[in-house]
This record gives structure tokens, sequence and C-alpha cells, in this order.
């Protein structure tokens, strides 16, 4: 038995991640969350590929979700004839919906779910930051629409810049993108409490 197979062995005995798995995957906090995203990954792929782009991207299922992003972004650049993508620049803008009530991919960018805010609540109707619920960590968003536009002027600083990680643990290895989000709070409240957005909370 080599040591790379009693390694995977006793790691999945004790419902870890094989050293080996994770230089080539992602990281988990156990095999079982691992398992759960391998299949619902395998299933978004499977789906784009055999029968249709989705409506809404779970941005959770990529590996690379900057290059996700980036590709939106030349997509869009590539779409309007003029625009050169050193002055493109991407933008949101929170839905009201969930996955489950979009039935139509936006005509331009896309839409993603699957993120959870981390140290504020939501107000689903205002679409706007609000106080966190108290006992509650986390808040799943509705869905959001990102988008490109041909500007690289400041965004309004009436909108909080909230960073977007793929885990918990925030690390520049981590972080992903920002994504602006209206408030009735001057933004530096917010950046006073760490509100960000997660892709998984686990």
């Amino acid at each position: 038995m080599s040591e790379n197979l009693r390694d995977a062995l006793d790691n999945m005995y004790d419902a870890r991640v094989p050293v080996l798995w994770a230089k080539v995957s992602w990281v988990s906090s156990t095999l079982g969350f691992w398992f759960t995203e391998l299949v619902e990954r395998n299933s978004q792929f499977n789906s784009w590929i055999f029968e249709s782009r989705p409506h809404v991207f779970w941005m959770t299922g990529f590996f690379n979700p900057q290059g996700f992003l980036t590709a939106m972004r030349q997509e869009v650049t590539r779409a309007h004839k003029g625009w050169a993508l050193d002055s493109v620049t991407l933008h949101n803008e929170v839905m009201k919906q969930f996955k489950e009530d979009i039935s139509s991919a936006p005509p331009e960018g896309v839409y993603v779910h699957g993120l959870y805010l981390d140290g504020a609540g939501w107000d689903r109707r205002g679409c706007k930051l609000i106080e966190p619920t108290p006992k509650v960590l986390f808040t799943l968003l509705p869905v959001v629409h990102v988008y490109a536009i041909n500007s690289t002027a400041p965004k309004d600083p009436r909108l909080y810049q909230c960073p977007v990680y793929k885990k918990p643990g925030r690390t520049d290895l981590t972080y992903i993108t920002p994504l602006w989000m209206k408030t009735v709070q001057s933004p530096d409240h917010w950046i006073l409490r760490g509100v960000a957005l997660l892709c998984d909370t686990k």
C-alpha cells in the first residue's frame, strides 16, 4: 500500500478530505461537505454542457470564480463595438428574487446565487443592508445580477463595497471581488462591522 493510499484511507475514516484530493480541488471542513459540493458542481457543469446555459449560476460551484467573472466581462465587451476591455468594469444589482423565482437569463451579464452575508442582514423589500437578526450568523442573499459597464469612474460613495470570499477564512487567497450594496447607514458603519459576502459558510 502506497503512502498516498494510506493517507487517503486514514482521512476518509476520520471524515476528512485526503491531502492529495485537496491539492487538486477545494478546501472543505469535512469529507461529507466536500462530496456534496462535488455532486452539486458536477450537476451545474453537466446541465451547462448537455442542456443549456444556466439562467442562474452557483458562484460556489466554480473553482476559479474570478476567471468566470472575467470571462463574462470579456463577453459583454465583445458584444459592444468600440468598448475596450481595459475600460470595462464590473457592477451589480441585488435582485428581490431567489434562484427558484428566476425563469430566464438576463439580457446581459449573469445572475449568481449562493452568497451569504456575514455581519449584516438584508432587507429584501428595500434591497439594502440592515442590522442582522439576533443569533443569526449568516443571511442568504437573493440572486445578484452581475454585469459590466463601460466606465472606470468611481462608484457611488453611498454604496458599501462588500468584499466576496470563497470561505469564512478571509484571506487574499480566498478573496474574489467586491460587490456594491445599498445602505441607509454610511458605508463606514459596515466596514467597522466587518461585513462581507461568503460563497460558503462551512
